[in-house]
């Protein structure tokens, strides 16, 4: 079942303008000025602009004579194009194969057999509207059943997200405002001035008296949305990807030609990226059918490779994803994400060689749909929340490692949580304390082991510190426990106590 998501940027302009020139200052209101001939309008306003009553088409004049200090910028189009060209290429290269911009302030991607690669479609939309947020970039994210369906809802919510489950599309698009529906501004007047407000209004209305009057665009849309019709993406690409063709005079539909062709396609790829010294990372195989409907299987790698048999089988083994329907016409391999790659002189048979190449592992669990493949590395940090860090399961050692002088939970807690404790004050081990509704009497108890807060990091750890006990209770359960403060001072914590951990 094909599933789109649609991404809204509603405040790109200002956006861009903002992450282009730091120094505008964050509490200021910014507007975006288009001009045609002598008049000037609002073509865009940020979130403090709208808060102060200014809105897209005022008048720049009355704009700047209701808000003082408004800061106003004169509308760039070609840059903003730009940017979305830019941000429809990295959602390329994270999250489907079909990907392609929605202007003005748009990208759609057919994610059909790309969520669970995320964590399911929930985590994906969040994740996807996070990332844009770090960027300084405000979303909004829709995934449904049609890209029509998936416009119009990102368009008219509040929400950053909304799933709309598979089947569901008539009842969530029934009552959305005309605009939702892509039809030009005269059209829209009309059909509000014959009474229509709603999208379900018009999807109950016979279609023939719309047809004669408004032509056949109204009609297509409805079908559009609710998935009568189809509306391919046409994904994005640009020079540097390097990417095969195979065009079929006849379609094919056969396991067995796909695989055949599919492997062909690989041997060109790696021939491409062999001369150009490059391995690929991601490789997107595309499929147009004969019906004008798009496909997409992506495999990937954990490291940069140009193995014609390992790339062949890893999309191989995705081949049953496919639904030729009548016919495929043809097939494309792009290479969406690749690295550098050195030819290396292949080992001999009289040496030994003790290395262990997990790569193939990890690309077989990734493209699996396993979620988040990491491995955990040393960080060169006192602090132990900030001591590891998630890596690539591949990723070069760095040569650091944990320090030894002092024993480690073997589990630490996402977050230190709260506990009430009986002790003596600054430097004595609990006498008792209760975690999770349970009292636990301590037996044996070893500390403090005295961490100070990274005030090179942070201004409020100047004088922060942390002292940490490694207690075991009359069960002989031990736990790794601090006081946040020195017991005395009042300015290096709050003295109040927490479990950290938990020992074997």
């Amino acid at each position: 079942m094909v599933r789109v998501v649609s991404v809204f940027l509603p405040t790109l302009p200002t956006d861009r303008i903002r992450r282009a020139d730091p120094s505008i200052p964050v509490e200021t209101p910014l507007v975006v000025v288009a001009r045609s001939g002598s008049k000037r309008w609002l073509s865009a306003v940020d979130a403090n602009a709208a808060e102060l009553g200014l809105h897209v088409g005022m008048a720049a004049a009355k704009a700047q004579a209701l808000v003082q200090g408004l800061h106003m910028v004169d509308a760039d189009p070609v840059a903003d194009l730009a940017a979305l060209e830019r941000l429809t290429l990295w959602a390329l290269s994270q999250y489907s194969p079909v990907v392609a911009a929605d202007p003005p302030d748009g990208i759609v991607m057919d994610t059909e057999g790309a969520d669970h690669l995320q964590g399911g479609e929930e985590l994906m939309l969040s994740g996807l509207v996070n990332r844009f947020r770090a960027r300084g970039l405000v979303a909004r994210a829709v995934v449904a059943d049609t890209w029509g369906a998936a416009f119009g809802l990102a368009r008219s919510m509040t929400a950053e997200t909304r799933v709309i489950p598979i089947g569901k599309t008539a009842d969530a698009v029934a009552r959305l405002p005309l605009s939702s529906l892509r039809l030009n501004a005269e059209t829209i007047v009309s059909l509000r001035t014959l009474g229509f407000k709603t999208v379900g209004d018009l999807a109950v209305t016979p279609r023939a008296p719309l047809t004669l009057r408004f032509g056949p665009e109204i009609g297509r849309r409805l079908d559009q949305m609710f998935g009568r019709v189809a509306e391919p993406i046409d994904p994005i690409r640009c020079p540097e990807i390097v990417e095969v063709h195979r065009a079929f005079a006849e379609p094919i539909g056969a396991a067995e030609t796909i695989a055949k062709y599919i492997a062909r396609l690989v041997v060109k790829l790696c021939l491409e990226l062999q001369a150009k010294g490059l391995g690929v990372r991601r490789a997107d195989l595309i499929v147009q059918r004969v019906d004008n409907t798009i496909q997409a299987l992506r495999a990937g790698t954990a490291k940069p490779v140009r193995d014609v048999a390992w790339l062949t089988k890893l999309l191989h083994d995705r081949i049953e994803r496919i639904d030729p329907g009548f016919g495929i016409e043809k097939l494309s391999l792009a290479a969406t994400l690749v690295e550098p790659l050195d030819d290396k002189q292949i080992a001999s048979s009289l040496v030994e060689d003790t290395t262990v190449d997990v790569g193939a592992f990890v690309d077989v669990l990734g493209n699996r749909g396993t979620y988040r493949i990491y491995r955990m590395a040393p960080v060169a940090s006192d602090v132990p929340e900030r001591s590891i860090q998630r890596v690539s399961p591949v990723a070069k050692e760095e040569g650091q490692s944990w320090p030894m002088i002092w024993p480690r939970p073997v589990r630490l807690m996402d977050r230190p949580e709260l506990i009430e404790v009986m002790a003596l004050l600054p430097d004595h081990p609990p006498v008792w304390f209760t975690w999770r509704g349970k009292r636990r009497r301590v037996k044996r108890a070893d500390g403090p082991e005295r961490i100070f807060g990274e005030w090179w990091q942070r201004t409020s750890e100047w004088a922060a510190v942390r002292d940490y006990f490694t207690v075991e209770d009359d069960t002989g359960e031990r736990y790794w426990i601090f006081r946040s403060g020195d017991g005395v001072d009042a300015d290096t914590g709050s003295h109040r106590w927490f479990i950290h951990g938990v020992f074997a």
